[in-house]
Order: C-alpha cells, then sequence, then structure tokens
C-alpha cells in the first residue's frame, strides 16, 4: 500500500464498526487509546520493528546499515502526513498525544517496510495500513501473538 493509497483513504471512518469477523472490533476511543498504549501492544509493535530490521541485516547488511539515516528521511514525508491524517479526528474526540505517536510509528514503519522491500517483503505493518485505508484504527492484539486476532477500533 503506498502512501497516495492512503492519502485517497479516509481514515477512521469507520471506527467501531462491525464491518468485519476476524478481528475484535473496539466500540470507544477511550477503549482504542488505552489498548493501543498498552505495554503489550507496544511490544508487540517493536518487536515487529525488530525483527523486520534484523531479518534486511541478515539479507543484506549493505542496506541495513542506511536504515537510520533512511528513516530520518522517511520521518520529513510521514510525520505531516499523519498529522494532517489525524488532525480532525484528535480535535473533535481530544484524542491524546499517544495516540498520534501510535500512527506515527505504524505510518513510518509501513514505508521502512516499502523502502526495504526489494530486500525483504513488507509484512506486518503492511497489514496495519490495510486497516487504515478501510477506515479503522489498529491498536492492539488479543491472545498470544501469534495465535490471536488484530483489535481495532
Amino acid at each position: 500500500m503506498t502512501l497516495q493509497e492512503l492519502d485517497a483513504a479516509d481514515w477512521f471512518c469507520n471506527v467501531g464498526k462491525k464491518d468485519s469477523d476476524y478481528p475484535l472490533i473496539l466500540e470507544t476511543w477511550d477503549s482504542a487509546v488505552e489498548s493501543c498504549s498498552s505495554e503489550g501492544w507496544e511490544d508487540l509493535c517493536q518487536e515487529a520493528a525488530n525483527q523486520y530490521a534484523s531479518m534486511l541485516a541478515e539479507k543484506n547488511k549493505d542496506r541495513f546499515l542506511h536504515w537510520n539515516a533512511i528513516a530520518k528521511e522517511v520521518k520529513k514525508v510521514t510525520i505531516p502526513f499523519v498529522t494532517k491524517k489525524t488532525e480532525k479526528v484528535v480535535k473533535e474526540n481530544n484524542l491524546p498525544t499517544i495516540f498520534v505517536d501510535v500512527v506515527q510509528w505504524d505510518i513510518l514503519h509501513l514505508c521502512l517496510e516499502a523502502e526495504f522491500s526489494d530486500v525483504y517483503p513488507p509484512g506486518f505493518f503492511a497489514s496495519q495500513a490495510y486497516w487504515y485505508a478501510k477506515g479503522h484504527f489498529p491498536c492492539g492484539w488479543d491472545g498470544n501473538f501469534p495465535k490471536g486476532r488484530l483489535v481495532i477500533f
């Protein structure tokens, strides 16, 4: 999924709607914020980023050595992009900074997966992007990963 496709999507337009059978769907912003700021979800997202970077380093050490420099450049695009896409929902629902931080992390790592997709295929964060494009907020995991299911709002 590209940033252009994500830009065209109406993020958060389907939060709380039971329009899928697979994920656990939360019903309120309070529960979504609580879920996305949980230690378990933060650990899982960090582990997904670490595993991707490890696989990249294993497959192509030279490319991996550019990870931080590329991330710094990508942030110049993703930070204003995410700010634009979250501004309205943050204001309307008085959402805390952690919400935007989580979205920033997801989109940054989606872009990093795309940047290095010629070395190692996108995975966890590309799947997160699917839910943003569908108007939801991926915000947790129910069960012991990889068993269980995604939590969305």
